[in-house]
Parts: C-alpha cells; structure tokens; sequence
C-alpha cells in the first residue's frame, strides 16, 4: 500500500469551550473554567465512565476527545480493536508534575499523593482511552515545540504500511493551566473521503 491509500476517516477537535466532529459543532459552553467545562462535556456526551473523574486534566481531555471519535466509529467494546495511539503535545504532563511538586514542598503537611503521582507521564492518558476500548496495539507519546503534522503522517503511516495496525489515532492533546488546553485527534486508515497528507493534518488542525 503507498502513502497516498490512506485517509483521515474522522476528527475531532476540543479548544475554546467547544467540542467539534468532522468539522460540525456537537457542544459548547460559556464556562469559563476549564474543569466546569469538561464536566458538562463529560455530561453532554453521556459518556458513564467514572474513572472518568479521577484523572488528571491532561487524561480528562484526551479521554474525551477519543471518546467522541470512537463512538462515532461504533467499536466492538466487546472485543480488541488493533488501532494504535499517536499522541503529541509541547508540556508533557507539565500540569500534573507542578501539583506534584507543590505536595512535595509543602513541609505542613507532606504526603506526595499517589493519586496524582501516576499522572506524572502524559502516556498515561493513551491507557485510560485503551482500556474503554480495548486498543492493544502500538502506542506512542511525543514531545515536541509545536504541533507537528510530519512526524505524525509519517509515523502512522509507517505503522500501517508495517501492518502493525488497522487504523491510528492521531493528533495533539495539550494542557498547560487551564487556559491553555486543546485536543485535536483524528483517526487514519485505508477508508475514508479526506486524504491523509501532512497538508490535510495541519489544514483540519488549523480549522
């Protein structure tokens, strides 16, 4: 199979109090703080994961970024999906690390939680969306300066053309503090109507 048999079968997008699929607008909320937005995201799509809210902030976005994608696809939860994970963002798991840090530094009453602890690598939002959906295959996390649509065609690409997945789930899942936060994903394979470019990445990215 050459690159150009593969397409972008779907997107989502999470920024600015609104939640988008292909392009169209699913939910918006005036709030202006980043937790009530989420959770009324969270409510708005009847999501019913409790799990849900003992993530951090960096996992509760790309959770429900993904979920939005893939039950849009209409996964077997029943059984494993082979689609592999490409994540991107420019602060890791910045957020989490600085609440961990604080509970290290206050001397009162120091007791680093475990709860917050294991949020301190920004993979662990890939593990939170495979076990919903049984996604056993590849997985990756990747930091760079910026949004990064070369790294992303051309790594998907190399794990479908390895047939080392049926499909990938793409993109940048960003939170830094709660005014800067953004999930764009969208989900690679050889079905689809958009074609998988690095052009057509940044174009939806950008949108």
């Amino acid at each position: 199979m050459s690159n150009t048999d593969y397409y972008i079968k779907s997107y989502c997008s999470i920024k600015n109090q609104r939640v988008s699929l292909n392009g169209s607008i699913l939910f918006k909320d005036e709030s202006k703080s980043y937790i009530d937005f989420i959770k009324a995201t969270y409510k708005n799509q009847n999501v019913k994961y409790p799990k849900f809210f003992k993530m951090d902030n960096l996992s509760k976005l790309a959770f429900l970024a993904a979920d939005v994608l893939l039950k849009n696809e209409e996964l077997n939860t029943e059984s494993e999906n082979n689609i592999a994970i490409v994540f991107s963002n420019s602060a890791s798991s910045l957020d989490t690390d600085r609440k961990h840090q604080e509970s290290i530094q206050n001397k009162e009453s120091y007791y680093p939680s475990p709860a917050v602890f294991v949020y301190t690598l920004p993979n662990i939002c890939i593990g939170e969306i495979s076990i919903k959906y049984k996604l056993y295959s590849e997985n990756s996390f990747f930091i760079f300066d910026n949004f990064n649509a070369d790294h992303l065609f051309t790594y998907s690409n190399s794990l479908l053309s390895s047939n080392k997945a049926d499909a990938i789930l793409c993109g940048w899942v960003e939170f830094d503090k709660e005014d800067n936060y953004e999930a764009f994903l969208y989900l690679v394979s050889d079905k689809g109507n958009i074609k998988h470019t690095k052009q057509n990445i940044t174009t939806l990215y950008n949108t």
